[in-house]
């Protein structure tokens, strides 16, 4: 892509606070970016192939929504969590293992997704993260569920595809947590916590594709008062 064509796009996003260059094959964060780090509510460099995010990301102060699905990012900086504003975090699609140690920071995000990643893990970091709804983590290659998934904020948390065949029995204590996807992993229904049907607010279970009948789920103690949960919150929608 010619300079020209940059500097157009740079120009729209000076007026519009919206920086969009998808599926241009971008090898790199383009660093005349930094010229609009107090422009810039949103980033999108989906569909290209960039394998580092440089530390100056950090200078975005107002950021609002980063998107960077589908690139080859393999890890992320430090600097990213200095983002106070950000909301929005897409990275679908990337080769991320981990995330950095102060991700806790991103004060403001509501929305991540790393679906497609290779996190074994669910992330500590997200459990200090006080604003966070949907967390997607779908697609990876988690085994299990940490006791410290108990403080997580989010109120859906997708989990599927992946290899959990462990969960920990705090997950029923997230305090706002409602959806829950689990489908296609690798639970025997003896790992499936029964507090999640009886002591939890969780009011969706997706549990499709594991090591179990469906039906068997029925026969669970405390599946009852999962359906009162789950029928209300039908109601509520409809």
């Amino acid at each position: 892509m010619g300079n020209s064509a940059l500097k157009a796009h740079l120009e729209t996003a000076q007026k519009t606070g919206v920086f969009q260059l998808t599926g241009k094959g971008l090898t790199e964060f383009p660093e005349d970016l930094q010229k609009l780090t107090s422009n810039l509510r949103t980033i999108d460099l989906s569909n290209n192939k960039i394998e580092l995010l440089p530390p100056l990301i950090g200078k975005f102060s107002f950021l609002k929504s980063l998107i960077l699905n589908n690139n080859k990012l393999t890890a992320l900086p430090e600097e990213l969590c200095k983002l106070k504003k950000l909301e929005t975090l897409h990275l679908n699609g990337n080769h991320l293992r981990q995330l950095p140690a102060a991700f806790g920071q991103l004060s403001a995000l509501k929305t991540l997704s790393l679906s497609g990643n290779q996190l074994r893990t669910v992330p500590t970091q997200l459990c200090g993260l006080r604003h966070l709804d949907v967390v997607d983590l779908s697609k990876n290659q988690i085994q299990n569920v940490p006791d410290t998934v108990g403080e997580l904020q989010a109120i859906e948390l997708n989990l599927n595809q992946n290899q959990i065949s462990q969960i920990s029995v705090q997950i029923s204590h997230c305090p706002r947590l409602k959806v829950l996807r689990l489908e296609e992993n690798c639970l025997e229904l003896s790992m499936l916590p029964q507090s999640i049907l009886s002591d939890s607010q969780i009011s969706l279970l997706a549990v499709e594709g594991n090591l179990f009948e469906i039906k068997k789920l029925r026969e669970l103690e405390g599946y009852d008062k999962y359906m009162e949960r789950f029928t209300a919150t039908k109601k509520k929608f409809a």
